[in-house]
């Protein structure tokens, strides 16, 4: 797996990296803006840190045996399904089985519990890295909420789902949902 132009820099403390994240976004190096990100998992030296380093090679077979078991489960399934179709339209089970769906695509994204301290220009800098970002609107009164405009509902569905979860600051982690038509 090659990765060109990119690097990864650790540090100790939360508090220092997403200071060094809003100071340097966008900062040009060698003729280009940086686009800073946190990483997606922790690094071996935080792992290590924290006790819960676990080799590469260990999570690979676990990975491996996770993905036939998911298989497996998936077949079986299947034949569970067409079993219990007909017992799935008795009364009372309809309610239990449904779940609360995401609103449709949209080009524009409602953000929630977003902390207090969040401003117009955070928010901007966390989205611009995206293609088609247009602009962020704060709701005046309302802190913990706001929306991101894109250019189409593709691009807003990818920053919505790479930024989904997204920790803000360590207890409030952002709710990306499409805003409603």
């Amino acid at each position: 797996m090659k990765m060109r132009g990119q690097a990864f820099v650790i540090f100790k403390e939360l508090g220092s990296s997403t200071n060094a994240l809003r100071q340097l976004q966008g900062f040009p190096f060698y003729g280009k803006p940086m686009r800073i990100q946190y990483a997606k998992t922790d690094s071996d030296i935080i792992s290590k840190m924290r006790g819960t380093f676990a080799d590469k090679e260990k999570r690979k077979e676990k990975k491996k045996a996770k993905s036939l078991e998911q298989s497996a489960n998936a077949a079986n399934k299947k034949v569970i399904q067409g079993a219990t179709q007909n017992s799935a339209n008795a009364p009372g089970t309809a309610a239990q089985n449904q779940q609360v769906p995401d609103n449709p695509p949209n080009y524009i994204l409602f953000l929630n519990n977003l902390p207090e301290e969040t401003n117009e220009m955070m928010l901007s800098m966390l989205f611009n890295q995206f293609p088609g970002f247009k602009e962020v609107r704060l709701v005046p009164g309302r802190h913990d909420i706001a929306f991101v405009e894109f250019e189409n509902e593709n691009q807003a569905g990818a920053a919505r789902d790479a930024l989904q979860g997204f920790k803000i600051t360590p207890s409030h982690a952002m709710k990306i949902t499409y805003a409603k038509k």
